[in-house]
């Protein structure tokens, strides 16, 4: 089951009045609450311990019987009981360090039943590559109810994160030859290098304008996570329509800042209909339902009219002749792209564009924020990092592939992020045949979670690992990983077939970013302790971190 926070209205008359939550009332952004699938150290029966403790880590393959499902230690058996306590006892904000106890209490597997949900959590790469072996031609990731019942009741078409079997592959391959293969990447990059060019242009004159310091040499201690959420809805609308939207204007249109709002709310309603029936919330008007639709409603009518105008701009003279190729031609976007090649239906491509456009905001922004706080608070790698791009950039010739090429400690710097705060905190699969995991049977159909947040901070997997060190992913020292299975190490945008589709947008926009940053600005912090994070829908800060930008 995904970890997934909330946030939510307390049903009162007068704050503090009552101790009760209703999951009914809806959200508001003041209270930030957790739901997971998950037990507590602390209290569960953790039934199975002994048999975990005596037999130690057993690892793939080892001499003995298989044990068997049941045997699988857990964090209790009744899943309403196990929902009631961590609603109960709000416990749910630290989802994935409760994943990295259970784990180091029960073992490298373990099993939770939270409400309607069931799974089996696992952390080490030898397991995680024995799951992802058997995940077949069509793998299946947990369905977001939630996300898919909107759709049926809006009679919209679902895109390829809500589709599974033959339907979800067919249209999975036609995506990836505009958003995942070298060549698409090779056309779009320009497009997410200008954006990321003109960020650090608004940020010099910000700096230059606010900053503290003789002209010139100014610095500026601030919040840079608005910006950075700007930055990220900005280069998705240019890359994915073809356009820019004026985000980084001294007054941003309202429209946008409404789409930002409406995925927010969005990610913040999903997580308790995980739990609840949504079809039954939608039948008695429960207003936690009605802002959830209402959210993805706003998301849709926004990609609605993104595709209409470019609909309009693709039909008219000028936009036919960049369709053929004439000389002169500008990348009209995935959605031109899309729509040129006519393979899949408008209300296909409407449904994968708002997919894309609403998934490509926060997943960016927060590990951004993430990024510049881990160079601020290790100066030495940053200049490492410094240095690399500054090479790369002057033998680049202004060719921003050539330079993210010339720059392994860039792509390294990224890695490294999404290994200590990744943005999801799980990965999961449903194995198509039974399977064995530590020495446990796993029968086919069983959803098995690759917990990403213990794995990465492993040290059975990681030499040292809470360092951040982007050099451990380049080159020789790569491949002096630890342990077995180490091609799973690394699992932030998912595996295979069913990764995140919108991987090659994300990882070079926040490496363009980055690169362009580094040349213009020195980043430090005011204090080095760590960023105490929560487990929303995504992994993020509980409080975004200060940086100060110094220019170079």
């Amino acid at each position: 089951m995904r970890n997934m926070c909330i946030r939510v209205t307390v049903c009162i008359g007068a704050q503090g009045s009552h101790g009760s939550r209703n999951l009914l009332c809806g959200v508001t952004p003041q209270r930030a609450l957790c739901m997971t699938a998950a037990g507590t150290v602390e209290d569960a029966k953790l039934e199975g311990r002994k048999g975990a403790e005596s037999a130690g880590v057993r690892k793939r393959g080892v001499d003995g019987p298989v044990r068997s499902f049941e045997e699988i230690p857990h964090t209790g058996r009744n899943g309403w009981v196990n929902l009631v306590k961590f609603w109960r006892e709000d416990r749910f904000r630290q989802l994935h360090r409760h994943m990295e106890r259970t784990f180091n209490a029960l073992g490298p597997i373990y099993r939770e039943h939270v409400g309607t949900q069931s799974s089996v959590n696992i952390m080490l790469p030898s397991d995680i590559g024995e799951l992802f072996r058997s995940e077949g031609l069509h793998p299946r990731r947990m369905t977001l109810q939630p996300w898919a019942t909107h759709r049926e009741t809006r009679q919209h078409s679902k895109g390829v994160f809500l589709k599974n079997g033959e339907e979800w592959r067919a249209d999975r391959l036609l995506l990836n030859k505009e958003v995942m293969m070298s060549a698409a990447v090779k056309r779009f990059l320009p497009l997410l290098d200008e954006v990321a060019r003109d960020f650090c242009r608004m940020l010099r004159a910000r700096v230059e304008r606010e900053g503290r310091g003789e002209e010139g040499k100014r610095s500026l201690t601030m919040d840079p996570s608005p910006d950075l959420f700007r930055f990220a809805l900005e280069a998705s609308c240019h890359v994915i329509y073809g356009e820019r939207i004026g985000l980084f204007s001294s007054s941003p249109s309202l429209e946008s800042q409404k789409f930002i709002w409406a995925v927010e709310r969005m990610l913040a309603t999903t997580p308790p209909l995980l739990y609840l029936p949504p079809r039954l919330l939608l039948r008695i008007g429960a207003p936690l339902w009605t802002q959830h639709a209402s959210a993805w409603d706003h998301i849709f009518s926004h990609a609605e009219a993104r595709i209409q105008r470019g609909y309009q701009r693709l039909s008219s003279p000028q936009g036919r002749g960049s369709e053929s190729g004439t000389a002169g031609s500008q990348y009209t976007g995935v959605l031109g792209q899309l729509m040129e090649k006519g393979q899949l239906s408008l209300d296909l491509i409407k449904a994968n564009i708002t997919e894309l456009m609403a998934g490509g905001v926060d997943t960016t922004a927060v590990p951004l924020q993430f990024a510049l706080f881990e160079l601020g608070r290790n100066p030495e790698v940053q200049q490492r990092v410094r240095q690399q791009v500054k090479e790369s950039w002057a033998q680049a010739g202004g060719d921003p592939q050539k330079a993210l090429q010339g720059a392994p400690l860039l792509k390294g710097t990224i890695k490294e992020i999404l290994r200590l705060y990744p943005v999801g905190t799980t990965v999961q699969r449903y194995p198509i045949k039974d399977i064995v995991l530590q020495n446990y049977h796993i029968p086919a159909g069983t959803m098995v979670q690759a917990c990403l947040y213990p794995l990465g901070r492993s040290a059975e997997v990681f030499e040292d690992p809470q360092r951040f060190d982007p050099g451990r992913w380049v080159g020789s020292r790569e491949e002096g990983h630890r342990g077995e299975g180490t091609g799973f190490r690394s699992l932030a945008f998912g595996f295979g077939a069913r990764q995140c589709v919108g991987r090659r947008i994300a990882e070079n926009e926040m490496q363009l970013l980055l690169m362009h940053i580094l040349l213009s600005f020195h980043l430090s912090v005011s204090s080095s302790e760590d960023i105490r994070t929560m487990c929303t829908l995504i992994l993020q800060p509980e409080t975004p971190p200060r940086i100060t930008f110094s220019k170079l």
